[in-house]
């Protein structure tokens, strides 16, 4: 049984910046999954940050824009396509994922296919989202970056409207792509610029590090876009990609990033600026140590990283949104509830957004712990 009382006392006097509080230091006592601890994370109100917009593509959806736009599937249904996803590395998942886009071809597909995504967020109580796309691919199948940006932007209207949720989007470079082409699609979207928040980086990581992408970011940069990229989990020179992009590039924010904990000094470099972490255990949550794996989550909040925790690309993995994923990281990383709340409250003063927004979203978390304690 979970003492509610001395839990809500515990994390009501959290700090919303800086290092993790006492009470969060070293190993946790953790908790078994049971119904209250999961009713606990189903109820809290939640952010997300790493989410990819193509990767929500569920099956059924797949079938229903291949239909809509007449394009053939080899597969006789939904459940024989989601048994088709097996990948055992980032390159086989990333041509998984690549093929189903060319589904995706008017402007209407990106409504369908945000909406649909943000729909699934607001029934598992995220209050805010900042998406990544990728238009160079869309771009590349020859739809129009302007249907791309139009269909989500709209989406993200209609759910703000309708659903409550809030959300901005963010453009993601694909990284083994062409760099020429990044720099054409970017510019063809800086004069959309009102309807993004930040400049992303994503794909394959190998023989692509972030600095080749430096001045993309620099324009960005200029433009007034927020910066991040992604450095996945146990790549080739992951630790020389996350010095690029923490010292050397010194953008906002680092996707994934887990590799971090077999670095002390990129750990202070990281503590130091406040960088924000958004770790997506699904497909993240290892890292391959020396001896032996090592629990991602575990590692970063002990060593006092501020880590949010999000879904990747739900629909490629087990349909498991941000809900799933905290539940699952409960038990692997053994959380405590209160490292619970410190990890939303990480998620929402991550916000690219006014401090009196974030300010709002932290008050409703407060109103939530405060009403969970007194039950």
């Amino acid at each position: 049984m979970v003492n509610r009382r001395g839990f809500m006392a515990a994390t009501m006097g959290l700090p919303m910046l800086g290092a993790l509080p006492a009470f969060a230091q070293g190993q946790p006592s953790g908790l078994p999954q049971s119904d209250e601890v999961l009713r606990f994370i189903q109820g809290m109100p939640k952010a997300e940050y790493h989410v990819h917009l193509e990767g929500t593509l569920e099956a059924e959806m797949k079938f229903r824009l291949a239909e809509r736009n007449g394009v053939h599937l080899p597969y006789a249904n939904a459940a024989q396509l989601r048994e088709s996803y097996k990948y055992h590395d980032l390159p086989s998942f990333l041509a998984i994922y690549y093929d189903g886009m060319k589904v995706l071809q008017k402007e209407q597909d990106f409504h369908d296919l945000a909406y649909a995504y943000l729909a699934k967020a607001a029934s598992q109580n995220v209050l805010y989202a900042e998406m990544f796309f990728d238009p160079q691919e869309h771009v590349k199948l020859g739809v129009a970056i302007e249907d791309v940006i139009g269909g989500i932007t709209r989406a993200r209207e209609d759910a703000e409207a309708k659903l409550g949720i809030r959300s901005q989007l963010i453009l993601c470079i694909v990284r083994d792509l062409p760099a020429d082409t990044a720099m054409a699609v970017l510019d063809a979207a800086l004069p959309m610029k009102q309807y993004l928040v930040g400049l992303g980086l994503d794909s394959d990581e190998k023989d692509n590090p972030p600095i080749k992408f430096a001045a993309h970011f620099a324009k960005a940069k200029a433009a007034g876009l927020r910066t991040t990229a992604h450095c996945d989990a146990n790549q080739e020179n992951t630790l020389d990609h996350l010095r690029q992009v923490i010292v050397e590039m010194e953008l906002d924010r680092v996707d994934h990033g887990v590799n971090v904990v077999q670095s002390p000094e990129l750990m202070a470099e990281a503590r130091k600026r406040n960088i924000p972490f958004t770790v997506c255990p699904s497909f993240s949550g290892q890292v391959r140590g020396a001896s032996g794996p090592i629990d991602a989550v575990r590692a970063m909040l002990d060593n006092g990283l501020k880590i949010s925790i999000n879904s990747d690309d739900p629909a490629y993995m087990a349909s498991e949104y941000i809900t799933d994923a905290l539940a699952r990281t409960q038990v692997r990383s053994a959380l405590s509830m209160e490292e619970l709340v410190r990890i939303e409250r990480n998620a929402f003063d991550t916000a690219w957004l006014p401090l009196s927004e974030r300010a709002g979203f932290q008050a409703r978390l407060d109103a939530y712990v405060r009403d969970w304690g007194k039950s």
